[in-house]
């Protein structure tokens, strides 16, 4: 499998630090606008506290017994910016090879500069299992991707997440408990979940995108399902649709409904599920009726793009490409020129030869590191209020400084573990992901 990770330039043309944008801001230096005066102060101010902290998801409900970050000392609190550079290069010309850290796209500047690889979620994940000779793997990311990376690393091996407090709402929005109990329901309806028809097809498949917990994707596995991400996720529903009459996907309803829609799956089909209402909020008959079943939840980072950005977008620069996640509403995919995962869109960039102007559905902290990247082309966000990912932007520097120097020390913080009894089946699930490749094109053999 071919893996692109991306380097931060050396010399980038312009600053791409976001946290460097939101200072400007507070300070009064700037007159772009931020949707909180909070993200200017540290994380640590908001480890104790419940909730997802300051940006995108602050409004999202997080659940009852949520990790938490313990204090963080003083003296990584308290660094400045060029001290916790230097602590960090120290650390890691102490540590070499015996640690590898992981940066994804979203991570803020001053984390991802420092990271071996660069990439989203799934290349990450990928990328821990080439350093079968690390003691450790920091993955600054957030918790589903460490405990990806734990699934699939050696099990010697330490998965570190800098602040345990790095959730992911989206990834909240589906526990196990209400995936058990859809599940049950779905049974009433539909008879024996398990039991093949007379074509070798059970009544439900169950896909999970990749951005869900362990413990969801060793349900899925157990179930005879299996993981997407937002590349492939065509290729897991073709996959599904032939070893099931319906999917039942979650947690991210946008991407599974652009993706069916664009497969010619009806929109009457594809009933939503919330898991606070019976059935889901749907009669028996929508059910059963239905071709993929949508869990109610969303990546609160993409639900803030919308139609009206587009088209000011296009107003104001004629010619303009626009490029989407398919996490964003489907108003919004269809509105855009292209939708893509985080690494189609970084792709799309790279090689545009003509000077470009591109408006950007996804999250800040690439946004502007792609405007640095590629100078020649004008690349903007299409939300103009800077609002990066409340539980990516947890990853501070002083975390990294932190772990990185408790390693020197022999000491290691923040592992992040997945027990036998959920590993087993989620791996399965994951390897059936892996073998499931997209359809040759005819001629192409």
């Amino acid at each position: 499998m071919s893996i692109t990770f991306v380097p931060t330039p050396a010399v980038p043309s312009a600053d791409p630090s976001v946290d460097h944008a939101i200072q400007a801001i507070v300070g009064g230096a700037s007159t772009d606008a931020t949707c909180t005066t909070d993200l200017a102060v540290g994380p640590w101010d908001f480890d104790t506290r419940p909730g997802y902290g300051p940006g995108s998801s602050m409004g999202d409900v997080i659940p009852t017994g949520a990790p938490r970050q313990g204090e963080l000392p003083a003296a990584y609190r308290e660094a400045g910016e060029a001290e916790l550079h230097r602590r960090i290069e120290a650390a890691k010309a102490t540590l070499g090879d015996r640690v590898v850290i992981l940066g994804h796209f979203y991570q803020r500047e001053e984390v991802v500069t420092h990271a071996d690889e660069v990439g989203d979620s799934f290349q990450l994940a990928t990328a821990a299992t080439m350093r079968p000779d690390a003691e450790a793997i920091v993955f600054c990311g957030v918790h589903f991707m460490a405990e990806t990376a734990d699934l699939l690393s050696q099990p010697d091996q330490a998965v570190i997440l800098p602040n345990l407090a790095a959730g992911c709402s989206m990834a909240d929005m589906a526990d196990i408990d209400q995936v058990e109990e859809c599940w049950e329901q779905l049974a009433d309806v539909l008879g024996d979940l398990e039991t093949p028809d007379a074509d070798g097809r059970v009544p439900v498949i169950p896909v999970t995108y990749m951005n869900s917990s362990a413990a969801i994707k060793g349900f899925v596995g157990r179930h005879g399902g299996i993981v997407c991400t937002s590349s492939n996720a065509a290729t897991v529903l073709e996959w599904a649709f032939a070893r099931g009459r319906r999917v039942l996907f979650f947690p991210d309803q946008h991407l599974g409904r652009n993706t069916a829609k664009a497969m010619g799956v009806s929109l009457d089909r594809m009933p939503l599920w919330n898991p606070r209402r019976a059935l889901g909020g749907s009669t028996a008959e929508d059910l059963v009726d239905a071709q993929v079943i949508l869990w109610h939840g969303f990546c609160s980072v993409h639900r803030r793009f919308t139609v009206t950005q587009i088209d000011q977008a296009r107003a104001e620069h004629p010619g303009v490409r626009v490029i989407v996640h398919p996490e964003c509403p489907m108003e919004v995919v269809d509105a855009a020129d292209e939708a893509g995962s985080t690494e189609y869109i970084r792709r799309a960039i790279a090689e545009a030869r003509e000077p470009t102007t591109f408006a950007v559905g996804t999250e800040i902290n690439l946004v502007r590191r792609l405007a640095a990247q590629y100078p020649q082309h004008r690349i903007f966000c299409l939300d103009p209020v800077v609002c990066p990912c409340s539980t990516m932007y947890r990853i501070h520097p002083g975390y990294l400084a932190w772990v990185l120097e408790e390693l020197v020390a022999g000491r290691t913080p923040n592992r992040i573990t997945v027990s036998a009894d959920v590993a087993d089946p989620a791996r399965l699930a994951l390897e059936r992901m892996l073998a499931a490749k997209p359809p040759v094109p005819a001629g192409a053999r």
